[in-house]
């Protein structure tokens, strides 16, 4: 049952299940990007193929809001609105250790290695431009609440500008050195953009579930 946030003639937010795709992989598991069209196909009892864009991504274990384009156009213009940064997406996180300072900028140079499925901190020559900043709300027992504001979206970037720095994710199998067992602790809780068809701004937002590492913290309570 797919979960969704707002829906209009233009847009579809849900939000996206942790440990599941986004679209279809080798694991041929069920995924979203498919979910979400047979919800449209039954909801308006459409004939044949169901148009949905997919303009953007969630790492399969990460939950949280996602945005889709009902219609092409719709589509083009949330794509640009993407690449030119236009779109506001913040995240919640838990990570392992107690920044020095409560806020602050991470910019790196990263490069994605798709042969291990792992992104890794080089120099401008070698890798995109990635920047995000944060905000440490909430301290629990040597872990840190963090807010993160997204300004680019590379792949896997939160999880490592994290880790490089020494702060990883908790429960994140790839990028933390002693990982526990359970799920990452990153939850995309806000989607902020000017509507591509209407001009109006919506916002978007979702809660990370109440489990552990997130009930820890009292305000998620």
């Amino acid at each position: 049952m797919i979960n969704v946030l707002y829906e209009d003639n233009h847009l579809l937010f849900v939000e996206k299940p942790v440990n599941v795709p986004v679209q279809e992989d080798e694991s041929k598991d069920p995924d979203l990007l498919t979910l979400c069209k047979q919800y449209l196909k039954e909801k308006y009892q459409k004939p044949g193929n169901v148009y949905l864009g997919l303009v953007h991504r969630l790492d399969r274990p990460v939950g949280g809001v996602m945005v889709f384009a009902k219609t092409s156009k719709a589509a083009s213009r949330l794509s640009e609105m993407i690449r030119k940064n236009e779109i506001e997406k913040e995240y919640l996180a838990v990570i392992d250790g107690i920044p020095a300072k409560k806020s602050g900028e991470f910019t790196d140079y990263l490069r994605k290695d798709t042969k291990n499925n792992r992104t890794i901190v080089t120099d401008e020559t070698h890798g995109k431009y990635a920047s995000l900043a944060y905000t440490v709300l909430e301290e629990h027992e040597q872990m840190s609440l963090v807010r993160i504001s997204l300004h680019t979206g590379r792949s896997h970037q939160i999880r490592v500008q994290f880790s490089s720095r020494g702060y990883p994710l908790v429960n994140d199998q790839r990028y933390h050195p002693h990982p526990r067992k359970g799920q990452i602790a990153l939850y995309a809780v806000s989607l902020r953009l000017v509507h591509p068809v209407t001009k109006e701004m919506i916002t978007v937002t979702a809660e990370p579930p109440h489990t552990w590492p997130w009930k820890e913290f009292e305000v998620l309570k």
